[in-house]
């Protein structure tokens, strides 16, 4: 899972925050088993924190007002207004919050990971994105999982990897641990 940090609108790390709607853990999922015992999970989430406080983005907004999205056309004075883009083409920019607006941040790290190393696996890949994740201050495990996104030092993580490290998991010429 990934929690969404607000970079308070600078570039220093020590100044980013939890927002208050990501979401915490421990989870609280359960089940029943076979004598009939509640198990709680209690799985740590999230994995890490990504921005995600007033991100500014594609407003998926082509002509006029009826062809558009419905965030975007029911939400037009709240969120495509006060970007004061100029439209292009008739397209506008859109400012959202959110982990859902954070978990996008986190795709583009790995689409740049498996770029700059094909060969990863998704567990490396978490292990890469958990390993490299920088500590937010006054922040507990509970809050910001493994840290913030860090893309440069995972990228430069990732390169060092065996690139043939899918392909020989697969083949069984490499044991867990190797």
């Amino acid at each position: 899972t990934v929690g969404s940090v607000d970079l308070h609108n600078t570039t220093d790390r020590a100044d980013d925050t939890i927002n208050n709607f990501s979401a915490r853990g421990p989870t609280r999922g359960s089940y029943v088993d076979a004598t009939g015992v509640r198990r709680v999970d209690n799985l740590i989430k999230p994995d890490l924190v990504a921005p995600g406080n007033h991100l500014v983005g594609v407003g998926s907004t082509i002509g006029t007002t009826t062809n558009w999205n419905l965030l975007g056309s029911t939400y037009y004075s709240n969120l495509v207004a006060p970007q004061s883009a100029e439209a292009y083409v008739n397209e506008t920019q859109m400012q959202l919050s959110g982990t859902s607006i954070a978990a996008p941040a986190v795709a583009g790290a790995v689409a740049l990971l498996l770029q700059a190393n094909p060969g990863l696996t998704p567990p490396v890949i978490k292990s890469i994105l958990q390993t490299t994740a920088q500590p937010i201050r006054n922040t507990n495990l509970l809050q910001q999982g493994a840290g913030a996104l860090n893309i440069d030092g995972a990228v430069r993580l990732a390169k060092i990897v065996r690139t043939d490290l899918a392909s020989a998991i697969a083949a069984g010429t490499i044991s867990p641990g190797a």
